[in-house]
């Protein structure tokens, strides 16, 4: 399968949103969703029902907010999700840029250029988009304000680029074998992450999925890390020394496309905190991780990780508001 006409509908959706007065926005989502379309977005956003709601409360804001709003994709793909669930999915991921001219969610503007990291993925059912999972890094964007809401982080903070290999916008078919060995690298990463119980050294489990030069792309809050070791000690080892009980993996959507794959959860996984995290202390309440991860894989092991984490979520379950706490705006 091509996937081509469901890449079309989106990107057709796409163009139309960037070129719509924000007005217009509503007739848009219903051109192109289905009218009980099911929205996923980070806090606090969440669920949104209706094709209608989602350009209200969503889309009208951010284009109120944000000047002359482009999307700069840096990955477009589709596929067929390999998980229970079914249905074709297409994914694009990269920044949507403007001019940060109006307050968002109780963020100062800064009339200055700025960047929300997003990533989304849409299941296209008889022409029309059914369900999205759009997440996008809200703290980032309040870094880029002047209103950061973490302490230090352990790995940097960055606008991230695209992959390396700059060959992530895959508007044409892509061989099937290709996502197949994609998918599979994807796979045997799962499956040795699971409840962290693979008793090896760290390094050694990361070196089984992972190419040496790996670059994991974290959120704002944790920041991003280059190769196996730096991200041992930046994230992934930090990570693990403050958590207890993870629960298994739960995703919706698993797919891969050429050398791209990823996936998303609502939620990914449950984790109780027994350490300090992030600089805050342990709150022993579970909390959850609403995730999406999107890899390229060189060429047997995966080399680059971009990763959308709902931080502002899991402190939100944790009992810290942290949109209220930075802006002084309560949020439900």
């Amino acid at each position: 399968m091509s996937f081509q006409a469901e890449k079309n509908i989106v990107r057709a959706y796409y163009s139309a949103l960037e070129s719509a007065e924000i007005a217009e926005i509503p007739r848009v989502t219903e051109t192109f969703c289905a009218p009980n379309l099911l929205w996923r977005g980070f806090h606090p956003f969440n669920e949104i029902t209706t094709a209608r709601a989602v350009a209200e409360q969503f889309w009208q804001p951010l284009r109120s907010s944000f000047t002359r709003l482009q999307r700069r994709m840096d990955i477009f793909m589709a596929g067929q999700n390999t998980l229970s669930a079914g249905g074709v999915w297409v994914v694009s991921m990269g920044h949507l840029m403007g001019l940060f001219d109006q307050p968002w969610l109780g963020i100062r503007p800064t009339g200055k250029l700025a960047m929300l990291r997003y990533c989304a993925f849409h299941r296209v059912d008889g022409g029309r988009i059914t369900e999205t999972a759009m997440y996008f890094d809200i703290p980032h964007l309040m870094v880029q304000a002047g209103q950061n809401p973490f302490p230090p982080q352990t790995a940097a903070h960055l606008v991230q680029p695209g992959p390396l290999t700059h060959d992530g916008l895959m508007f044409d078919p892509q061989p099937a074998d290709a996502g197949e060995k994609t998918l599979t690298a994807i796979q045997a990463m799962i499956l040795d992450l699971g409840q962290w119980q693979l008793g090896l050294p760290l390094e050694e489990e990361l070196a089984r999925s992972w190419d040496d030069n790996m670059l994991w792309w974290g959120p704002e809050g944790i920041g991003a890390t280059y190769t196996i070791a730096r991200y041992a000690r930046q994230h992934s080892g930090p990570f693990r020394a403050s958590f207890t009980d993870r629960s298994k993996t739960a995703h919706i959507c698993r797919l891969a496309e050429g050398h791209y794959g990823g996936f998303f959860g609502w939620p990914n996984f449950t984790a109780r905190p027994t350490g300090g995290f992030m600089g805050m202390p342990a709150t022993g309440s579970a909390g959850e991780f609403r995730v999406i991860d999107i890899y390229r894989r060189g060429t047997d092991k995966l080399a680059e990780n971009w990763i959308f984490i709902d931080l502002l979520h899991f402190w939100k379950t944790q009992g810290v508001d942290i949109l209220a706490r930075t802006t002084g705006i309560e949020t439900p």
